[in-house]
C-alpha cells in the first residue's frame, strides 16, 4: 500500500526537497506576552507586565486563583465570567484610580479583590466606594466579597522598569 522511496529511486532526481530538514527560522518564533523593545526604551512597564508569563508561579502570584477543582465548585465557564464582570465593575467605579491589575483571590466561599489605586479622592469618597463594591458585589455574587486596596501618590511610582 504505501511504497518506501529509496535514494536510487528516479523521483529523488525530481524532487531533491524531499532529502532536506526544514526547520523554521528563529526570527519566525512568536513570542505571547512579551512586551516589544521600544527604539527610545520610553515604554514603562510595571512589575507584573515586567515578568513573562512563565514566571506567574514563580515571581508573582495568579491572577485569579482557581477554585473550580473543588468539590461542588463552580464551573471554568462561570469563574471566567464572573471574574471579567468583576475587574469591569471595578475599573468602571473607579474610575481612572487602578494603577495595577484588579487582582482576584477565590479562598473557600470568599472573594478578595486586590490592587493599587492612586490617591486623587478624599477619604470619604473612598470609603463610600469601598462599601459601595463591596455590598454591591456580595449580592450580585452571593459570597462575602473584601477589598485590600492600596493608595500610591502617582502612577509613575508603579512603573518596575522602561522597555
Amino acid at each position: 500500500m504505501f511504497r518506501t522511496l529509496v535514494p536510487s529511486n528516479p523521483i529523488f532526481a525530481l524532487l531533491p526537497q524531499l532529502r532536506q530538514i526544514h526547520a523554521s527560522a528563529a526570527c519566525c518564533k512568536v513570542q505571547a506576552g512579551r512586551y516589544k523593545i521600544t527604539q527610545r526604551r520610553d515604554k514603562p512597564l510595571t512589575y507584573e507586565m515586567a515578568n513573562p508569563p512563565h514566571f506567574i508561579a514563580h515571581r508573582k502570584s495568579w491572577n485569579s486563583w482557581d477554585t473550580t477543582t473543588l468539590k461542588d465548585g463552580l464551573r471554568a465557564a462561570e469563574t471566567a465570567v464572573e471574574d471579567v464582570f468583576i475587574r469591569r465593575f471595578m475599573t468602571g467605579t473607579w474610575h481612572d484610580l487602578f494603577c495595577s491589575e484588579v487582582i482576584i483571590k477565590r479562598q473557600h466561599n470568599m472573594i478578595r479583590i486586590a490592587g493599587l489605586i492612586r490617591q486623587n479622592i478624599p477619604a470619604r469618597k473612598m470609603y463610600f466606594l469601598i462599601g459601595y463594591c463591596e455590598e454591591l458585589l456580595s449580592n450580585w455574587l452571593q459570597c462575602p466579597v473584601i477589598l485590600e486596596l492600596q493608595t500610591i501618590t502617582k502612577k509613575e511610582d508603579t512603573y518596575f522598569k522602561f522597555i
